[in-house]
């Protein structure tokens, strides 16, 4: 069983939303069975809801923390600018952070100040940007089809379907 929400978290956040977008049909979830801090809010509305990038600080750094003593959960957050985001590393408190912190350095660009690797650890090292952060160039290349490639050659009617393969089983 997860700790519940501090108190009066759930209302801060309601409050908020509604601020932001008066009118937006916000509930909250509720039941026996709900243990954290639920607010339901319409799917077209979501990307609104959650757009992060115009916000300054941009980026969150958050520390998950459990004490399996007192059943209790503890987030610790660190609020970074959208330039150069950059915070110390905690892998001499938790050397598990050592895989976070690249994987946040890897999408987001955010650097670990006395990381003993910081390097990528899902890209290759010759990839330029975070793309993560969501604000580069898309910069894709069409596929090719028949309508839109003029010098494109159709495939002759002639042309057989493959069938599959028969195949004799050894046990037949």
């Amino acid at each position: 069983m997860t700790a519940p929400a501090p108190d009066g978290l759930l209302e801060r956040a309601e409050s908020r939303l509604r601020e932001r977008f008066p009118g937006l049909s916000i509930r909250r979830q509720t039941g026996p069975a709900v243990r954290e801090a639920i607010l339901i809010v319409p799917a077209e509305s979501i990307a609104e809801v959650w757009d992060y990038l115009p916000r300054e600080p941009r980026f969150e750094v958050v520390y998950s923390l459990l004490s399996l003593s007192r059943n209790a959960r503890l987030h610790l957050k660190v609020q970074l600018p959208g330039e150069h985001p950059r915070v110390p590393t905690v892998t001499g408190v938790w050397p598990t952070a050592n895989w976070h912190e690249r994987e946040a350095f890897d999408f987001y660009g955010i650097e670990f100040a006395g990381h003993p690797d910081l390097t990528r650890i899902l890209l290759p090292e010759d990839w330029v940007g975070w793309p993560l952060r969501k604000d580069s160039p898309l910069g894709y290349e069409e596929v090719a089809f028949t309508h839109n490639t003029p010098h494109r050659v159709k495939p002759t009617p002639e042309l057989k379907k493959l069938a599959p393969k028969k195949v004799k089983l050894r046990a037949q």
